[in-house]
């Protein structure tokens, strides 16, 4: 049985597993990384493409030598159209910073790349994974190698940034776990298309038929979505079908059009949010996904897990290398506090621009006078431009 000693085991080699591996060695303090999926399979996983400001600040600020200005591309606002009328949201006017266009799976091959610079061990398509001796200060890690050998990592600490499906944050007990849920009663019905960009930014489109969103991966591949019901078969929808829906709940007399194109892959997205609080126990530390999921209207998923490894990773250093395990005490309560703020405003953009099926002629009248609130106010806008751009980490 192979058997690794390190600072930091880190299950989960997602953007925030990595990043984590990555500033933490950047402080000399060694980490083994595992992941239950492939490399192949992470890098081809198509998921959240915006990042905010802070996000870009710490890739730069922590050399992961990411292509992110290079493949990715600078978005300056972005476009809420309301029964076919558009309303721009030009964000360095309104808060001095932009966001970026950079898929969540290149972000994984700059961060993996980086991590295998570095020589130290990642395993990748391990199965079987679990944890113990967490309120220990020798927890382990414990999985299945791809080979089918034994493998036991004992750590100082151990990271869960394994997902939302991961078994870390089922390691935290259920008297001292909270966990906060809620289910829209909608889905996303998602496309990737080969297609020219629509628009120079993305676009939120509140319609009587529901919402659509008109966003973009390159040059030459767009992903877009459309709402549904979430039992919603994708089979059932003709490439014909599906464009005829999105162009209805785009148009208007400004004469919008999509550009089209061959359709790659339909999927249909449940609406969820979570938080598990606290996101520590013990030796156990979580960040991201496995700690916290929000709808994907806010664009806030990936940030958020950037965010939390922004808070974890000097706590870590500071325990590690100074001895004061007092910085870890409060990573659960300085890492929530901003998770609550992306789960209002990912919560807030979902209700203002979606038809939901259960609510009244008031609710609904009401909302859309929330989103005009938002629209038809300099503060508004101000604050719709926070909110996507991001808070100050940390």
């Amino acid at each position: 049985m192979p058997e690794l000693q390190t600072d930091v085991a880190i299950v989960g080699a997602g953007p925030a597993g990595l990043m984590l591996a990555h500033l933490l060695h950047n402080a000399g303090i060694d980490s083994v990384v595992i992941d239950n999926r492939s490399r192949d399979d992470i890098a081809h996983t198509h998921r959240a493409g915006i990042l905010e400001a802070g996000s870009v600040r710490m890739l730069e600020a922590a050399g992961v030598d990411s292509r992110v200005h290079t493949a990715g591309h600078r978005h300056d606002g972005i476009t809420i159209r309301v029964d076919g009328t558009s309303h721009l949201f030009d964000f360095p006017e309104l808060v001095g910073e932009s966001v970026w266009l950079y898929p969540q799976n290149e972000i994984f091959v700059d961060l993996a790349a980086a991590r295998e610079r570095t020589g130290r061990p990642i395993h990748y398509s391990v199965s079987d994974t679990r944890l113990g001796d967490i309120e220990s200060e020798r927890p382990w890690v414990a999985a299945t190698t791809v080979d089918g050998e034994e493998l036991r990592i004992e750590a100082r600490y151990v990271v869960g940034s394994d997902g939302s499906r991961g078994p870390c944050r089922a390691m935290i007990p259920d008297t001292t776990r909270q966990r906060y849920f809620h289910e829209y009663p909608f889905a996303w019905f998602g496309i990737l298309c080969e297609a020219p960009p629509s628009h120079e930014v993305l676009v939120y489109s509140r319609s009587e038929r529901g919402f659509a969103l008109i966003s973009q991966r390159s040059d030459t591949v767009q992903r877009m979505y459309f709402q549904t019901s979430p039992g919603t078969d994708a089979a059932d929808w003709s490439d014909d079908r599906i464009w005829t829906e999105l162009q209805s709940r785009v148009a208007g007399p400004d004469g919008f059009e999509l550009r089209t194109g061959t359709i790659t892959d339909k999927t249909v997205l449940p609406f969820r949010s979570a938080v598990t609080e606290p996101m520590q126990h013990g030796s156990l530390f979580l960040a991201g996904d496995s700690a916290h999921t929000v709808p994907p209207t806010g664009a806030k998923g990936l940030n958020l897990a950037f965010a939390d490894v922004s808070v974890l990773a000097p706590a870590l250093i500071s325990a590690l290398k100074d001895s004061d395990a007092e910085a870890l005490a409060g990573y659960s309560q300085t890492a929530t506090k901003r998770v609550w703020k992306a789960q209002n405003f990912s919560y807030q953009m979902t209700r203002m621009l979606h038809a939901d099926p259960g609510q009244d002629a008031f609710e609904t009248k009401r909302s859309l006078g929330e989103l005009h609130s938002i629209l038809d106010s300099e503060h508004g806008r101000r604050y719709l431009a926070e909110c996507y751009t991001g808070w100050p980490n940390g």
